[in-house]
């Protein structure tokens, strides 16, 4: 990142998937850090847009693209990096040298009880969910490449 900042490179947005292909329609299979749990669902069936405060208004404009290319389920939560699971992935290391970032993820651990784990293996995947959520994806990253 610093080497980005000296080079002067134009970086708008970093978005980081992390875990994105666990999903279960299973009642109480989502967990949340400590006072999340009431603002969100209680099933493991959608993907989180996750950002510090800083890249809220991005976040906000993301979610907005997501939704509008795709029917599958999405949350999102702009809040400090303080909060568990906040900055556990490589946008963290965008926000400390002062760029944009956000994580698109399945909640890794508040969800898939075999995350880092032996048992963490491909067969554990929704792989028709997660071409969904790529498809969406593409699209987003594709609106926001050309502005609109």
């Amino acid at each position: 990142m610093p080497d980005a900042r000296a080079n002067g490179d134009d970086i708008r947005l970093m978005m980081s998937l992390e875990a994105i292909g666990y999903h279960t329609e299973v009642p109480g299979s989502q967990h949340y850090p400590p006072l999340l749990g009431t603002c969100y669902p209680d099933r493991g069936n959608f993907i989180a847009f996750v950002s510090n405060l800083r890249s809220r208004r991005l976040l906000r404009r993301t979610v907005a693209l997501f939704r509008m290319f795709s029917d599958f389920p999405a949350e999102h939560l702009a809040a400090p990096a303080m909060v568990p699971g906040v900055a556990w992935s490589d946008q963290s290391s965008f926000w400390r040298h002062g760029y944009r970032a956000l994580m698109v993820t399945d909640s890794a651990l508040y969800r898939y009880p075999h995350y880092h784990a032996p048992e963490d293996t491909p067969d554990k995947l929704d792989y028709a969910a997660l071409a969904r959520i790529i498809d969406g994806l593409a699209l987003t990253v594709g609106a926001l490449a050309e502005g609109e």
